[in-house]
Order: structure tokens, then C-alpha cells, then sequence
């Protein structure tokens, strides 16, 4: 709510780093459309796992995981969940499958908020959909069992103000346009995650509405290429920018640059993951060979055949078994180690 007060937005300063990045991704929506028209099952595929890596990586970020077997079960809605990371997974699966369907009918509101949360929470048992009751804090915890608080939220009593406001004039600013989508949509997400409305949760409800907005303003990439991904893989990044951006929030003295840079670099990564997939499309190969290629091309070090499934729910065992023989006959990996947790390396 705070960085969307009428003196911290007529004070903000876009940097030429700023102006950079969202004139890149507005020429990245300019080439979208062009990639959707061709070839459709390709484009399916790269949907399917997104949304698989989405699911995984948004609660993976939160310590919440799952076998991967179990893990492409509930995916594809042939088991029930039997534990409370199960029941977090389908309730992020749901959420996410409503908003790549149904995101242009769905608008941004403090009811629609609360939906999400009491959608992803359905199959743990715990009440969702209502603000928080108890003060909650962002900490960091250390592998050796000490924690550092990084912010303090507000205290419930104020969490419905504060977010009816937050709402409001994120709205309102839209429709105004004074400024690019691209810019109020990190301030929204910054200051959703300030307020941090829900006792459990928020990380997760963040990066839903970041997927919402983005659609909402044709931004497609996170159709294809998974943004939570993206936000796992540079977790560190994401947790340093969000407490340097976050002191002084309570007195509106804060600087949201770094996370307001950070976040647009996460939008322009999808794109240009995209663009690099979309590539794939102009290539003889089968496209789930070609998901195989690109999820090893992508490793850093040793793999394993486990590794690979997980960078591939879509592909079963046999198949990825396939390429990567194949793969070795060509001299571009060989097996290093023997046995159930074989070892790969790619060959330079």
C-alpha cells in the first residue's frame, strides 16, 4: 500500500536499467503472438510443463515437496493427496490451472485474493480465505536452527485497511495509466508481501497474483515457461532485493528499486526462456526428445536419470532412457557411476 501513496509514486525515479528491461519485454509481447500461432502441440507441451515446474518450485520455495512420482500423480489428478505437502501441491495446482484458464475474467479484489488462499489451502484440513488473526514475521532460518527476522509485517488489526487500500490504488493506478502495468505490478506483489495478509501462505498467493496480473496485461510467457522456476533458481537474489527493498517500509522511506529490478529480470528470463523454447518449433526433432536435450544442455554438473524426470514431468522413464543413449552413442554424455543413483556428466 505504501509505495502506492501519492508522494512515493510523484517521487519514484525509473532508472535507465528500469526503462531497459521494460522496453525488452514489451518488444518480447510484440513477438508472442507469433509464437502462439505455430504449432499448437509443441505449445501444449511447453504448457504442460510449466505448469508441472510452477507447481513444484512455488513450494519447493517453502520447504513443501513431493516424490516425483507422487508429484506427476497429482498433477495430473489421478491421486488424492495423503499428507499436508500433497494437500498444498493440489491446492497450488488448482489456483494455477484456474488462472491460465479463466485469468482475463478474474479481477484483481480482496474477495478474489481470499478465494485463491481458501482454494489452495481446501485439501489441508486448515481453515484459508481469511486474513491473518495473529501477527506473523519473515525470517530466515539457518541450518543451524537460528533464525533472523528479515521484516515485520502489520499487525492483523490493520491487514483488511490495508489491503482493501492496496487494492484500490493498485486499480485505480492501472486506470489511470500514468504508469506501465509493468512497473505497478512489482509494487503490488512488494507491498502484498509487506502486509503479508495470511497466517500461511503469502509467498505462494504472491506469485499466483503475479501470474494474474501478467495476464491481465497479455504478458504470456508464463503460460510456457514457468516464472517460479525462475524465482527458485535465483531464491537468493529474490530474498536479498525484497529485504533491502522492504526497510523503511513503515514510514514510506523505502527504496523499491532493487526488488522493482529484480522482479522485471524475472519477467524478462521467462521471455527469453520462450523465445529459446518457441525455437524448438523450426527443429525436426519430437518435441519431448528435444525437452529432454534442453533439461540436460541445462545442467551444471553431474545428473542423474532421476534429475532429468524431474525437468521433464511430461516425459516418462523409458523415453528419457531413450535419449540419453542416444545422446551417448553421439559422444555428447557418459555414465560416470554405476548402480540405482547412476551418474551422468555431459562430455565438453
Amino acid at each position: 500500500m505504501y509505495s502506492f501513496s501519492k508522494k512515493y509514486l510523484s517521487e519514484l525515479r525509473i532508472n535507465n536499467e528500469l526503462l531497459r528491461l521494460v522496453r525488452r519485454l514489451g518488444e518480447y509481447k510484440g513477438k508472442q503472438e507469433l509464437y502462439q500461432k505455430q504449432a499448437t502441440e509443441v505449445l501444449e507441451n511447453l504448457q504442460l510443463v510449466a505448469f508441472a515446474q510452477s507447481t513444484e518450485s512455488s513450494n519447493r520455495l517453502e520447504q513443501i515437496t513431493a516424490e516425483p512420482k507422487r508429484l506427476k500423480q497429482l498433477l495430473a489428478e489421478k491421486t488424492k493427496p495423503n499428507n499436508r505437502s500433497e494437500a498444498e501441491i493440489a491446492g497450488y495446482r488448482d489456483v494455477l490451472k484456474t488462472i491460465h484458464q479463466s485469468a482475463r475474467e478474474i479481477p484483481l479484489t480482496t474477495n478474489v485474493i481470499k478465494q485463491f488462499h481458501s482454494d489452495m489451502m481446501r485439501y489441508t484440513g486448515q481453515p484459508g480465505g481469511g486474513w491473518k488473526s495473529v501477527n506473523n514475521k519473515i525470517i530466515e532460518q539457518y541450518t543451524n536452527g537460528s533464525i533472523r527476522v528479515r521484516f515485520e509485517p502489520v499487525e492483523p488489526i490493520k491487514v483488511d485497511e490495508m489491503m482493501n487500500k492496496l487494492v484500490q490504488h493498485y486499480n485505480d493506478q492501472i486506470a489511470l495509466g500514468d504508469y506501465d502495468p509493468l512497473i505497478l505490478i512489482p509494487l503490488f506483489i512488494f507491498d502484498f508481501t509487506c502486509i503479508h495478509p495470511f497466517k500461511d501462505g503469502n509467498g505462494r498467493i504472491s506469485r499466483l497474483l503475479t501470474i494474474l496480473l501478467l495476464y491481465h496485461h497479455n504478458y504470456e510467457a508464463v503460460r510456457y515457461v514457468s516464472l517460479e522456476k525462475i524465482i527458485e533458481q535465483t531464491k537468493e537474489s529474490y530474498y536479498e532485493t525484497l529485504e533491502e527493498s522492504s526497510r523503511s517500509w513503515h514510514s514510506q522511506n523505502h527504496n523499491i528499486i532493487p526488488f522493482l529490478t529484480y522482479y522485471l529480470s524475472t519477467f524478462l528470463a521467462a521471455y527469453d526462456e520462450f523465445e529459446k523454447r518457441a525455437n524448438i518449433i523450426q527443429k525436426p526433432r519430437g518435441t519431448k526428445t528435444e525437452m529432454v536435450i534442453n533439461a540436460i544442455e541445462n545442467f551444471k554438473g553431474n545428473f542423474s536419470i532421476s534429475d532429468v524426470e524431474k525437468a521433464c514431468p511430461v516425459v516418462g522413464r523409458d523415453m528419457i532412457r531413450k535419449v540419453m543413449n542416444q545422446m551417448r552413442d553421439d559422444g555428447l554424455i557418459e555414465n560416470i557411476s554405476k548402480g540405482k543413483y547412476a551418474q551422468w556428466t555431459k562430455i565438453k
